[in-house]
């Protein structure tokens, strides 16, 4: 039996250009667990998580549009959006398992990643969040709380950057991989890290406190994807395949790739950071640590992925050239 740890963006249940409403939400969710459910079907074990950017985006605008309330630090923030995407997918995907006769509740649980208080994240916060901010603005709220705030020349306007120190360990984890080994995964569907995990540090006494900062999800979902002794790890973005040269005339987009073929494009600077560099790297981590493959692609084309005839699909070894060529 295949376990799969499946990485959804926050982008596939708030999609650019929409208004940001329940309704949206919940007809984007519906068409990204359609695949899920028919791999459900079959005896996969599933493992979700997923990314909530604009959704902290949102409450924090939210925040920022009342002085009645007391705002709520960014690891609260953080587990808020793990339990409301949780409960959407949860009445989606649920809904999608027993129309296709497939009897396992979903279960959300908020998670804790453990992170440590000495990366070097914390001296150079580089994540934006939130909204675009005036100079007189960003002077004031430098001062008031303390933010660390860039100019974004395209933009025009300030942003507050957090944070975004590397996962090291699921504090769930042990009990999680417990409840697997004993065949639970074959019972339900466990959501899991959302948002890449509420980040916390460690404390003495075994008491764990969050911070201020932002874990990127693909990093926690290989992390994820390794302490549950999944076999393969698919990330789910805005793009159907990695691309070499993007943006460029000499622009390929890769198809079956060897992870060292990939390592060598990622060494020579081939992807972004903030776009498709950590979802390479989660994907090269992932098989490095004995994954057996990675796929890369779109909730479009990812049941198509799921038969390797779609998406970009990582491989410990170099793929036969009878099946699929390398770039394509």
């Amino acid at each position: 039996m295949t376990r799969i740890v499946v990485a959804l963006g926050g982008n596939a249940i708030s999609r650019a250009g929409e208004a940001g409403t329940w309704e949206e939400a919940r007809e984007n969710a519906r068409s990204v667990v359609a695949p899920l459910a028919r791999m459900a079907s079959k005896g996969t074990e599933i493992i979700l998580t997923h990314g909530n950017g604009p959704q902290v985006g949102n409450l924090l605008l939210q925040q920022e549009a009342t002085r009645e309330v007391a705002p709520l630090p960014l690891d609260a923030l953080g587990a808020a959006t793990e339990g409301w995407i949780g409960y959407l997918l949860q009445q989606e995907l649920g809904y999608a398992l027993s129309r296709s006769g497939v009897l396992r509740p979903v279960i959300p649980v908020v998670t804790r990643v453990e992170v440590s208080g000495k990366d070097p994240a914390f001296a150079h916060p580089t994540k934006p969040i939130g909204r675009y901010y005036s100079d007189n603005e960003a002077r004031l709220l430098t001062k008031q709380r303390g933010w660390t705030m860039v100019h974004d020349m395209a933009r025009g306007g300030w942003r507050r950057v957090v944070p975004s120190p590397h996962p090291q360990r699921i504090v769930e984890g042990p009990v999680l991989r417990r409840m697997l080994e004993e065949g639970f995964g074959r019972r339900m569907v466990l959501l899991l890290a959302g948002g890449g995990g509420v980040p916390v540090v460690a404390k003495a006494g075994g008491r764990f406190e969050g911070v201020e900062a932002v874990i990127d999800k693909d990093r926690t979902a290989a992390l994820l994807a390794r302490s549950l002794g999944a076999d393969e790890l698919a990330i789910l973005t805005d793009v159907d395949h990695v691309s070499i040269g993007f943006r460029t005339p000499r622009e390929r987009r890769l198809g079956r790739v060897a992870a060292s073929q990939l390592r060598t494009y990622l060494e020579g600077g081939e992807f972004g950071e903030g776009s498709m560099r950590p979802k390479v790297e989660a994907a090269l981590s992932f098989i490095s640590d004995g994954g057996r493959r990675a796929l890369i692609t779109d909730a479009e084309h990812f049941a198509h992925a799921l038969q390797g005839t779609a998406g970009t699909i990582v491989e410990s070894r170099a793929p036969d050239k009878r099946r699929a060529s390398v770039v394509r």
